[in-house]
C-alpha cells in the first residue's frame, strides 16, 4: 500500500484535518458506546457485564499500546502507523456494527483499541513534521486537542441520536466514510515524518503491561458476578500484582524500556499521573453508571440521555481555557487542586440520586462534575511536558495517557461491580459508587497539593480532555 500520493503536495491544513478527524473518532469510541449501552443489552441478551467488557476492551488495549505504538511509529514511520492504525480502526468499526453476539463485539472492539494505540501517537508526530514553525505547531496542536474536547461534548448526543434513528448499529458504521475520508486525506497530502529505524522495542515489558492491566481488568469486572472472593477474581488480582512487579523489574534493566523509570525521578510527574489515572476513574465510571441510569431508571431514550450529559460536557473547551489562564498565573497547583474539589462536590451530591430525583437536581452537580475535570487535565498535561526535557516529551504524555485510560478502565470496571453487586437495581449500586468518585478526587487534591510545585518558568497549556 502506497502511503505517499506520486507528485502529491504536502498541505499543513489537510494534515490537520486528517489528524484531528483520526483522534475525533478515537476518542467519541470512548464516549459515544455509553449511550448505546441499554440498546446493546437487549439487542444482544448480555448484562451489565458483558456492558463493561464492550467499554473496557477497547480502553484497555488503547491504553496499555500507547507506549508501544509511539516505539512503532518512531521506527516505520508515523504516516505509515497512522494509516495502518486508521485502516485498522475503521474495518474493526464494521465488524462491530456487523457484530451479532457479545463475544464479536467485545473482540471487535479489541481490534478497534489497536487501531486507536497506533493512531494517536502517530498523529502528533505528523502534527510536528507538518508544522515545522514553532507558534504554527502550538497553533495546530491546541486545535487537534480541542477537536477532541468538542468530541467529548458530541459524543453522547451524536451516540444518542444514532442510536434514536438508526440503531445501536449505526454508531459504528458511522466511522466508514469518515475514516475512509481521514485515510485518504493523509495518504495524499502528510508529509513523512522522520524515522529512527534503530528504536528498539520493548517487547517482554510490552506483554507484562499488557498481562497486567488485563488481569487487573478481569477482577474488578468479574467481581461483580462472581464475588471479591470468587478463585478467578483472587486470580485477576495475583496475576496483575505479579505481572506488574515483573514489569518494573524489567524497566529497570532494558537498555530501552517502554516506560523509562528515570521519568519518576521528578515527583510531579508521578503525581499528574496518580491525578491523571483518579480523575478518569471517576469521570468514565459516572458516564458508564449514568448512561444506564438515565435509560433504564429515569426511562430515557438514547438521544435523551445524550442531551442529558450536556451539562458535564458542554462547558469543557471553556473550563480549558481558564485552566490555562489560571496555570500561567498561578502554576498548575491551584487549578488541579480547585477542579478535583470542585468534581468532588458534584459526585458527593450526586450520590443523593435515585430513581425519583427530578432532572433539575441533577444539572448544576453535572456542571461541577464537568467543569472541575476540565479544569484538571489541560493543567496536569502541563506539569508532564515542563517537567521533562522536549525529547522526552512524547514519552512522558504517552505515560499520562496511559494511565489516565488506565483510570477510566478500573472506573468501568469498579462501578460496574457495584452495579451488579446491587442485584442490577442500578440505583442501589450508585450511592457508594460515586461516593468513591468523590473520594478519588480528593484523594487527587491531596496528591496535587504535595506533589505539585510552580514551575520556574511560564508553562503553555493545551486545552484537551480526552
Amino acid at each position: 500500500m502506497p502511503f505517499s500520493r506520486p507528485g502529491g503536495k504536502c498541505s499543513p491544513t489537510l494534515t490537520l484535518a486528517a489528524t484531528s478527524l483520526g483522534f475525533v473518532l478515537v476518542i467519541l469510541d470512548v464516549t459515544v458506546v455509553n449511550v448505546a449501552l441499554d440498546r446493546i443489552k437487549s439487542a444482544l441478551g448480555t448484562d451489565v457485564t458483558g456492558l463493561q467488557w464492550v467499554l473496557n476492551a477497547y480502553t484497555l488495549v488503547f491504553a496499555s499500546l500507547l507506549l508501544t505504538a509511539g516505539a512503532l511509529g518512531d521506527r516505520f514511520g508515523a504516516k505509515r502507523m497512522f494509516v495502518v492504525g486508521f485502516a485498522l480502526f475503521t474495518a474493526a468499526s464494521v465488524a462491530c456494527g456487523c457484530a451479532g453476539t457479545i463475544d464479536a463485539l467485545v473482540t471487535a472492539r479489541v481490534v478497534q483499541g489497536v487501531g486507536a494505540a497506533l493512531c494517536v501517537p502517530s498523529s502528533l508526530a505528523l502534527l510536528n513534521a507538518g508544522f515545522p514553525d514553532p507558534a504554527a505547531r502550538v497553533k495546530a496542536v491546541s486545535l487537534w486537542a480541542g477537536a477532541g474536547g468538542l468530541a467529548i461534548a458530541a459524543g453522547p448526543v451524536v451516540g444518542g441520536s444514532l442510536v434514536d434513528w438508526l440503531g445501536w448499529s449505526s454508531i459504528f458504521f458511522l466511522n466508514l466514510p469518515l475514516g475512509l475520508l481521514g485515510i485518504w486525506l493523509t495518504i495524499a497530502y502528510a508529509p513523512d515524518a522522520p524515522r529512527a529505524p534503530g528504536r528498539g522495542l520493548d517487547l517482554p515489558g510490552q506483554a507484562l503491561a499488557i498481562v497486567a492491566l488485563g488481569a487487573l481488568t478481569v477482577g474488578f469486572v468479574e467481581s461483580g458476578p462472581l464475588g471479591w472472593v470468587h478463585p478467578i477474581v483472587l486470580a485477576g488480582f495475583v496475576t496483575s500484582a505479579v505481572a506488574a512487579g515483573l514489569f518494573l523489574a524489567v524497566e529497570a534493566r532494558v537498555a530501552e524500556p517502554m516506560l523509562p523509570l528515570s521519568l519518576f525521578r521528578n515527583p510531579a510527574i508521578g503525581a499528574a499521573c496518580a491525578v491523571g489515572l483518579l480523575t478518569n476513574f471517576s469521570f468514565y465510571g459516572l458516564m458508564f453508571v449514568f448512561s444506564l441510569f438515565f435509560q433504564i431508571s429515569k426511562g430515557y431514550s438514547p438521544l435523551m440521555a445524550g442531551l442529558a450529559f450536556l451539562p458535564m460536557t458542554a462547558l469543557i473547551t471553556v473550563a480549558n481555557l481558564a485552566a490555562g489562564i489560571l496555570t500561567a498565573r498561578f502554576g498548575p497547583r491551584l487549578p488541579m487542586v480547585a477542579g478535583q474539589a470542585l468534581a468532588a462536590v458534584g459526585y458527593m451530591v450526586l450520590a443523593r440520586t435515585d430513581a425519583a430525583t427530578g432532572y433539575g437536581t441533577i444539572v448544576a452537580p453535572l456542571l461541577a462534575v464537568g467543569v472541575g475535570s476540565a479544569l484538571t487535565v489541560p493543567s496536569m498535561t502541563a506539569v508532564v511536558l515542563a517537567g521533562v526535557a522536549r525529547e522526552r516529551a512524547g514519552i512522558a504524555s504517552g505515560a499520562l495517557n496511559a494511565a489516565r485510560q488506565m483510570g477510566g478502565v478500573i472506573g468501568v470496571g469498579v462501578f460496574g461491580s457495584l452495579m451488579v453487586g446491587a442485584g442490577d437495581r442500578l440505583s442501589g449500586g450508585m450511592p457508594i459508587a460515586l461516593i468513591l468518585a468523590g473520594l478519588a478526587q480528593l484523594l487527587g487534591c491531596g496528591v496535587s497539593a504535595v506533589g505539585i510545585r510552580r514551575p520556574s518558568r511560564p508553562v503553555v497549556v493545551r486545552p484537551v480532555m480526552d
